[in-house]
């Protein structure tokens, strides 16, 4: 990993978060035949209206810049005084296995211990099994796994004590 800095975002981000979100779930995408059709709200087609309603709703997203460039984020949402939502953690492509998504879910980890929470979830496509096998090597434990009637895959939840 090089010189990295991590900062919060503001409205002015929305444009480029909503751009690296969508390029960083290309591949995820693609790999389990999602399209806008069968799973519009997949973050490969994020919008610009997406962001801005998340930071409405009091989502805080952060921006994780390597020489220069932003090259991920990640948002942390406050669901209730002791669980957060750690959600559209991204790291475009070529900057990926660099330790940059690790240091952003440690960032929504350190967040989330200041806010006074316990836990941080995750939810994830069920089958992306390497993904999956990612999370429980930084601390994630499995909870439980559902099907959506409006989703074609099953999402699988995690947790992560603090």
């Amino acid at each position: 990993m090089k010189n990295f800095k991590i900062r919060t975002c503001t409205k002015e981000d929305i444009g480029f978060l909503a751009e690296i979100i969508r390029i960083s779930f290309r591949d995820v995408a693609k790999r389990f035949e999602l399209t806008s059709e069968n799973a519009p709200r997949h973050p490969s087609n994020c919008t610009e209206h997406w962001i801005k309603d998340d930071l409405e709703r009091g989502a805080t997203y952060f921006a994780l810049k390597n020489e220069g460039r932003i090259v991920g984020c990640a948002a942390c949402e406050q669901a209730n005084s002791t669980t957060c939502y750690l959600e559209r953690l991204a790291v475009l492509p070529h900057h990926r296995k660099q330790g940059f998504g690790k240091a952003l879910v440690e960032h929504i980890l350190s967040e989330a211990r200041k806010s006074g929470a316990d836990c941080v979830n995750i939810g994830i496509i069920s089958e992306h099994t390497d993904l999956k096998g990612w999370y429980k090597r930084i601390g994630f434990v499995e909870k439980e796994t559902k099907v959506f009637p409006h989703l074609p895959f099953k999402v699988t939840f995690m947790s992560y004590k603090l």
